[in-house]
């Protein structure tokens, strides 16, 4: 069949934005009066084993979990101790009900969770884990920077050594199966990435950009006179090539995006101690007293700053 000139120029156009990043549309505006139009509650047992109790949207709205004003804001339940014998502390697990391939979300953070006992993230999953992929865009425990951006696969993605990004590469075999599920991670070296650095600061700006060939995971405090203005202001319309150096760079180089990656869902979450947090090495390491699970029991007036607040976020396609 001949193709028409109209039909080839889309089809350059379309791949000139798979390898090298482009201009997209606002797709998802998701701001405090819409929150509950793109985001559900997921009250689910913790697969990471964490001393939490995942609510669905009506005990949240009771208990005060999510608070819809200026901002989106979401957090853990703090009010009294827990006792030993329960489920855990009351908090949040949201899932965006769309789904996204290629795409660009730009996520405007006022605070995050921080404290002992604390593991929050912000991050994108695939329906059948590990085989259609998850990006953590903001993930650490317990305090403690920098922020990790990782990939968790199924066997056989990994990624070059050596690659244009501004964090310092961890392991590059992004197998779920290798060294304990750590994934082919980044650590930002911005100190206040993450934690109460970022919370000091003002908070700022996180942003992933997924295509058929890379995903590129950026970060901008909000003092940063480099933020790109699409970014800074919400813009309908953002253009990935004058972002700049990522932060994290993961290219298709010796990984199969197309196997490896399904359609994501964004999710955001706060869970406590757990696989990693609660881990008697990293516990330790963290400087926190006593046992994560009889912290996170017995001291709610320390996990006072254990919430997220989002101005907005957005979605672009």
């Amino acid at each position: 069949m001949q193709l028409s000139v109209a039909s080839v120029l889309l089809s350059t156009l379309l791949a000139a934005r798979t390898a090298y990043g482009a201009t997209y549309s606002l797709s998802d505006n998701i701001t405090p009066s819409t929150f509950y139009n793109n985001f559900a509650f997921q009250a689910i047992s913790d697969p990471t084993h964490g001393r939490v109790n995942y609510v669905n949207q009506a005990t949240a709205q009771s208990e005060g979990i999510i608070t819809l004003g200026s901002t989106i804001k979401l957090s853990a339940d703090v009010s009294g101790t827990i006792p030993a014998s329960g489920p855990g502390r009351d908090s949040f697990r949201v899932q965006s009900k769309k789904q996204y391939t290629t795409h660009v979300a730009v996520f405007n953070v006022d605070h995050m969770p921080h404290g002992c006992g604390t593991w929050p993230a912000i991050w994108e999953l695939g329906d059948n884990w590990p085989n259609q992929g998850e990006v953590d865009i903001v993930e650490g425990v317990n305090d403690v920077p920098p922020n990790r951006m990782t990939l968790h696969t199924s066997s056989g993605c990994t990624m070059p050594a050596s690659r244009t990004e501004s964090g310092t590469p961890t392991q590059n075999d992004c197998n779920v199966a290798v060294n304990n599920n750590a994934g082919c991670g980044v650590l930002e070296n911005d100190p206040n990435s993450y934690g109460p650095n970022f919370n000091s600061n003002g908070g700022g700006w996180w942003a992933i950009e997924r295509t058929s060939t890379f995903i590129k995971i950026w970060f901008w405090t909000r003092d940063d006179v480099n933020t790109p203005s699409d970014v800074k202001n919400g813009a309908g319309s953002v253009n990935t090539d004058n972002w700049g150096r990522p932060d994290a760079y993961f290219p298709n180089t010796s990984c199969n995006f197309a196997s490896h990656f399904g359609p994501h869902n964004i999710i955001i979450n706060l869970t406590f101690c757990g696989d990693w947090a609660g881990s008697s090495s990293v516990w330790a390491s963290s400087g926190c007293p006593g046992t994560c699970v009889d912290y996170v029991n017995n001291r709610p007036a320390d996990l006072k700053n254990a919430y997220f607040e989002f101005p907005w976020i957005k979605v672009y396609q």
